[in-house]
């Protein structure tokens, strides 16, 4: 049975093709991984867009860098449903949106949708729009709906229907219609905990849905890193990951990462298009 959401695909490696049957569980698959940025250059590019005119927010660049390397790493946008390997057919980053900053300020989740080819400035464009209309009072975003929806039901009736929602999931009967507004069925959850000045950490990964990143932006400090052989002081920045190492092997992850740090210390490839994967 075909998905709206990915294509099957069969590894080149029997042992690879064995291991989703192994691990047939994201928790179970699930490894963790911290990134430390010096901060120099991101810092000297939002600084030099801003003057030019662009609003250009760690927010921006960290969700532009990664659109863009799961445009060229394709390998990082695969999926696992009972123990198969999909290679999905778009770009989407999840994440959880306050629409205040008080304590029991409502929150919304949002996923933002990509092809691949834009560049920061229309990454940061896309990211405004979809955060605007979740801020915006008295508007509901299509998941809230979905959402409000499922827990209009008696209670006995969501559980029947949760479980019954999954197991078409697993099958690949889920509606495309749900599928679409779900944030659970995205290539990265990102959550941005420098907007509330907390330090990074190692989220989990959701059984429910494809997401196999999930990525956390922690609070910029200044700490210790060796430059030149020297020990100095540096401000930077700390991403947690949580991977489904089902996904690709350990080169490809390590690959990708190298490459992600090519965008971070050098922005304004972030400004092209995406080259091909080699």
């Amino acid at each position: 049975m075909k998905r709206s959401d990915g294509t099957r695909i069969k590894a080149e490696d029997p042992f690879a093709e064995l291991i989703p049957y192994v691990l047939d569980s994201r928790t179970a698959a699930q490894n963790f991984s911290k990134h430390i940025f010096v901060t120099e250059s991101i810092d000297s590019y939002i600084q030099e867009k801003r003057a030019a005119g662009h609003k250009i927010s760690y927010l921006h660049f960290f969700i532009a860098a990664y659109v863009r390397l799961l445009a060229e790493r394709p390998q990082l946008n695969r999926f696992i449903i009972s123990s198969k390997v999909y290679q999905r057919n778009n770009i989407c980053i999840s994440m959880v949106v306050k629409r205040s900053f008080r304590e029991n300020g409502e929150e919304t989740t949002v996923k933002f949708e990509f092809t691949g080819q834009e560049n920061i400035f229309e990454v940061a464009e896309i990211i405004n729009n979809y955060i605007a209309e979740a801020k915006t009072d008295g508007i509901s975003t299509e998941t809230d709906k979905l959402v409000t929806g499922l827990m209009s039901m008696p209670g006995f009736f969501k559980k029947f229907l949760v479980k019954g929602l999954l197991g078409l999931d697993k099958v690949n009967l889920l509606p495309a219609s749900v599928i679409k507004v779900s944030p659970f069925h995205t290539s990265l959850f990102f959550t941005h905990l420098k907007s509330i000045k907390t330090d990074y950490i190692y989220h989990h990964l959701y059984e429910v849905g494809t997401a196999g990143i999930f990525v956390a932006l922690g609070k910029t400090a200044k700490i210790p890193v060796v430059v030149n052989d020297e020990l100095v002081i540096k401000k930077c920045v700390t991403v947690g990951y949580t991977v489904d190492e089902r996904i690709c092997d350990g080169v490809y992850f390590a690959r990708s990462f190298r490459q992600l740090e090519r965008f971070l210390e050098n922005p304004q490839l972030l400004e092209e298009g995406p080259k091909k994967e080699s």
